[in-house]
């Protein structure tokens, strides 16, 4: 099994920014894909960025030019580096591993718990 940790959330004001991590642990392998969701309260879960293992990189597009995904495949851990955030950014985020990089749900097998991040007006 895979298990998936989370950390780096917290409050910020609107502008600020925030870096996520993600380490993985256990059964992870090789040449998997690693990516970022999010989930405010009431709202479905939705994918904000992900990362292959060769370092391609797909984000969402509310995202797009201020969140950058990366990767240390010798620590099995991802990052999220949130610029200029916003208050519609204020959600939970979760990390996932799948065998394949994609924006879809289904496609990742493991998630982390979810870290908080605040984002005040």
């Amino acid at each position: 099994q895979v298990q998936l940790a989370e950390s780096g959330g917290g409050l910020v004001q609107a502008g600020g920014s925030l870096r996520l991590s993600c380490a993985a642990s256990g059964r992870t392998g090789s040449d998997y894909a690693m990516g970022w969701f999010r989930q405010a309260p009431g709202k479905e879960r939705e994918f904000v960025a992900g990362i292959s293992w060769s370092g391609g990189r797909i984000y969402g597009d509310s995202v797009k030019g201020r969140f950058t995904i990366s990767r240390d495949n010798a620590k099995n851990t991802v990052y999220l580096q949130m610029n200029n955030l916003k208050p519609e950014d204020t959600a939970v985020y979760y990390c996932a591993v799948g065998i394949q990089l994609s924006w879809a749900r289904t496609a990742y097998d493991y998630w982390g718990q979810g870290t908080q991040v605040t984002v005040s007006s």
